[in-house]
């Protein structure tokens, strides 16, 4: 009884040990804030959405510039996204400047960069300070420059601070108080409660959402003040509407994605409204794409068709409304069903598809003198 006794309080020990040597879930890091840039794409008013149901993000914080040349494409229309769903509106950029001239030069572009994507006046707009040009300054140097930038951002009317890795804090700037990144949560967590904001990971996923994320958790109100979150339900666009050309805005990059619409959105055969119209996808359908366009006022979604040529829809608005979800779950989509609809026939589902009407009907186990009714779905491929 005494060693069975002793055994116990041992295992106990041994627990109770376990239990304070690893991280607990009631002390993890909140994710409050996260970062968006054109790695994810275009985030839509559903990805911000779930975000904050979800997962308990409360804030943003968008790429809108880079050194002196870049703008970050989707800043616009994701911050738009993330207005509508009712987050709070910070932007960062990521700095290349070595000198204090720079640093000003740098400021400018970012300032007329943020305010050209829609930041609210008031918001944060952070220096991202952790590239080779700033490793091979010393600390004086990279001091007096990121001084610079924040001076001449908040002349404009924005908030600013610096966002770096820790084991930059106090070796290669003065850094008061900042945005702190610095991985695992576990041997972290408890460092970084005298600045602004600690980011924890960089490989968050958000379901719906494109690729991975950096989260943070705020420790005070400077990500979120002087701003009154506003969320508004998405408007159903009405998709036939003309755009008018903007190449100022016309950009594009490889994404593959599944888009399901929420309005009947027209098929394509390019990237505007001016192509001609081969067929439409209706609510309930969806579409595998390994393209994004912005162009103009739309952004648009490529995918090749089974006849071997690529077609187009508009996945919304550009910095407005969205036209379905999106999802960058692709694989998961090994077959593309669709819905009978009243007057459609094997030849017309097979002219929107870019498929042969025999090779249609063969995959549903029908020849093409076979009779098809609304509500069935047949599969494509």
């Amino acid at each position: 009884m005494k060693f069975k006794t002793k055994l116990i309080t041992i295992v106990v020990a041994f627990l109770a040990a376990i239990s304070f040597a690893l991280p607990s879930q009631v002390n993890a890091a909140n994710t409050d804030m996260v970062d968006t840039s054109n790695h994810n794409g275009l985030m839509t008013y559903d990805n911000y959405y779930d975000m904050l149901v979800h997962y308990g993000v409360k804030a943003v914080v968008q790429k809108v510039s880079e050194g002196t040349t870049y703008v970050d494409p989707t800043a616009n229309y994701n911050l738009a996204s993330a207005k509508q769903a009712g987050l709070y509106l910070n932007g960062y950029h990521y700095a290349r400047y070595t000198t204090v001239e720079g640093a000003r030069a740098e400021a400018r572009f970012a300032v007329a960069a943020a305010q050209s994507a829609g930041l609210p006046i008031g918001a944060v707009l952070a220096t991202d300070v952790e590239a080779s040009e700033q490793a091979n300054n010393n600390y004086a140097a990279n001091t007096a420059n990121n001084k610079a930038f924040m001076e001449v951002v908040q002349a404009a009317g924005y908030r600013s601070t610096i966002y770096t890795m820790g084991s930059w804090v106090g070796t290669k700037m003065l850094v008061d108080k900042g945005w702190i990144a610095d991985y695992p949560y576990n041997t972290s967590r408890d460092r970084y409660t005298i600045h602004h904001a600690w980011q924890f990971r960089s490989d968050q996923q958000f379901a719906g959402s494109y690729g991975n994320f950096d989260v943070s958790q705020l420790y005070d109100d400077f990500f979120t003040a002087n701003q009154t979150p506003s969320p508004s339900a998405p408007v159903t666009p009405a998709p036939s509407q003309p755009a008018k050309s903007n190449a100022a805005s016309d950009t594009d990059y490889a994404q593959t994605g599944v888009f399901k619409p929420s309005a009947t959105v027209n098929i394509r055969t390019g990237g505007g409204t001016g192509y001609a119209s081969v067929g439409s996808y209706a609510p309930g359908e969806s579409v595998i794409y390994d393209h994004v366009y912005i162009r103009g006022t739309y952004v648009w979604a490529r995918y090749l068709s089974y006849s071997g040529r690529y077609h187009y829809v508009a996945l919304g608005v550009n910095g407005g409304e969205s036209y379905g979800s999106r999802s960058s779950n692709a694989q998961t989509y090994s077959h593309t069903y669709y819905t009978v609809r009243s007057g459609d026939s094997f030849w017309s589902i097979a002219s929107k598809h870019g498929i042969s009407m025999y090779t249609l009907a063969a995959n549903n186990g029908k020849s093409i003198y076979s009779l098809i009714y609304p509500g069935e779905n047949l599969d494509i491929r």
